[in-house]
């Protein structure tokens, strides 16, 4: 049995890892942690949930109240989600700065993962059937009408009918529920392209001559994260447990009654925000679809001596403008559609599209020099 274990781990273990990485290569073991939470959470809240829109709600509030530790698991469940979009945003962000779009199979995994992980949790956001939840579903769902001929009988398709009702949520609840093992499958697959090819590096050269074992340099180093990352985790859950929910979920979902603002989780917003800022309803899903598909385009557009942005100054004032860009649509998909929101948001959506046609641009003059 010893022996078997050794041999299981032993890729894990002894794979050669560059010496140069820092703790910020430490977030694809976090993800891990979170998508095992997420699991094992989801699957105890699941024995206790009903797929009835006149009981949906009731269910949750059962859970909280009359189970054992329901409330817990609850909110290490609700919580975990947002730990989860953080952690993989900031995983994707250390991507893009080091360049690891030019190891391609390993990225363009990683992009299918978000976007099914974002499917997951939009799904997901649903089952609780409260006011956000239903009207966020009426939302996002009836953007599909844009589709051009078909898209209303996609919308119909996918209620089950003509409005939103238990056919709706007996299918978010099964996809919420079966795709989390797909994305278990993908990450395997993941990993697996990442072995092949090996880390990138805070240097971004070729470091096969300058590597060190998995085990004990960065398991040690993971655990320490781990462990700041575990204690962050229970403060939002065992202090400030609904401090990123919105109070309109805490009402039962009124098909009569629409709420003032209408507004996804708080890790949905930046795309939110893109969708609002093109008038036309066809161009902003097509916007909001390529926030998330142009990352796919990375590896074929740039092209670098170097894989880190350590050597392209330029390089590394456009990303950190990125950011505040990211935070600022995030902002505003908190605010009422009206001036000066609009206008803020319409030139923050700009700035957004345009890194990615500058970094290129940028990669070959200074390429050049060096």
């Amino acid at each position: 049995m010893k022996k078997m274990m050794i041999n299981l781990l032993s890729p894990i273990i002894n794979i050669p890892t560059p010496t140069s990485i820092s703790f910020m290569w430490n977030f694809g073991s976090l993800l891990m942690i979170c998508l095992m939470n997420q699991i094992l959470t989801g699957l105890f809240l699941a024995f206790h949930y009903k797929t009835d829109i006149n009981l949906a709600f009731q269910s949750i509030i059962n859970m909280n109240r009359n189970i054992n530790f329901g409330w817990l698991i609850h909110l290490l469940h609700a919580n975990g989600g947002s730990m989860f979009f953080i952690s993989m945003y900031i995983h994707i962000s250390r991507g893009i700065y080091m360049n690891s779009f030019n190891l391609k199979m390993t990225w363009t995994i990683g992009v299918l993962l978000l976007l099914i992980t974002m499917m997951t949790a939009f799904v997901g956001y649903v089952l609780p059937w409260g006011q956000m939840s239903f009207w966020g579903a009426k939302l996002i769902t009836n953007l599909l009408s844009a589709i051009p001929y078909l898209g209303n009988s996609i919308v119909i398709w996918i209620w089950g009918g003509f409005s939103i009702n238990n056919a709706t949520l007996t299918r978010f609840f099964s996809i919420h529920f079966i795709l989390p093992f797909f994305i278990m499958f993908l990450t395997l697959i993941h990993l697996y392209y990442l072995h092949l090819t090996g880390s990138n590096n805070l240097l971004g050269i070729n470091s096969n001559f300058n590597k060190i074992y998995f085990s004990p340099y960065f398991i040690i180093k993971d655990l320490i994260e781990l462990i700041m990352f575990l204690w962050m985790f229970m403060i939002l859950t065992l202090i400030f447990p609904y401090l990123l929910n919105d109070h309109n979920n805490f009402i039962s979902a009124n098909p009569m009654v629409t709420p003032n603002h209408i507004q996804p989780e708080l890790y949905f917003l930046f795309s939110y925000s893109i969708l609002r800022a093109i008038p036309n309803k066809l161009g902003g899903v097509m916007a909001l679809l390529m926030s998330i598909l142009i990352l796919m385009i990375m590896p074929l557009l740039n092209k670098k001596k170097f894989l880190s942005n350590k050597f392209y100054p330029m390089n590394k004032l456009l990303f950190w403008i990125f950011i505040k860009t990211f935070f600022i649509l995030t902002w505003i998909g908190m605010q009422p559609v009206e001036t000066p929101y609009i206008m803020i948001n319409q030139i923050s959506t700009f700035n957004y599209f345009m890194f990615f046609i500058l970094n290129p641009l940028i990669n070959k003059k200074w390429d050049k020099l060096i």
